[in-house]
């Protein structure tokens, strides 16, 4: 594989991920507004660290974490991109994206599909262990 593919692919999956972190939002809009359906494995906002928050507080909570989560995300893929913030930046924004969503993760297990909860740890494993320890990529999408 050419340099120039690994390096889109690793635009596209900071992107997707971050994008990917719309569906518990829109998992929380949709039990709001229609409590009845069936949502596939997701379930409402709850957090077994903080058991006692109100139903509406462990949205808003979990909400902020998604949503950081899904804007720090996008802002990395577009910064490895070259179209937002050239240069370093997409490392610490990719970084601290992929903490807040593994806290997120922590405090709200178990509201999510065990698939997804699997599928975005490992993405985020891979941002702390590509970025904090080897590195890697050497340089963005575009050199810069």
């Amino acid at each position: 594989m050419s340099d120039q593919v690994i390096m889109l692919v690793i635009a596209a999956v900071l992107l997707l991920h971050g994008v990917a972190h719309v569906g518990p939002l829109a998992t929380y809009a949709w039990i709001r507004f229609r409590p009845a359906d069936n949502t596939g494995g997701w379930v409402a906002a709850r957090s077994w660290l903080l058991p006692k928050l109100p139903p509406s507080t462990a949205t808003a909570v979990a909400s902020l974490f998604w949503l950081l989560s899904l804007i720090g995300f996008v802002g990395a893929g577009l910064s490895f991109w070259g179209i937002l913030v050239p240069g370093e930046a997409w490392r610490q924004l990719a970084v601290a994206s992929a903490v807040v969503s593994t806290l997120g993760i922590a405090a709200f297990f178990r509201t999510w599909p065990i698939f997804n909860t699997l599928a975005a740890l490992g993405i985020n494993v891979a941002v702390l262990v590509t970025q904090l320890w080897l590195q890697w990529p050497p340089q963005t999408m575009f050199g810069k």
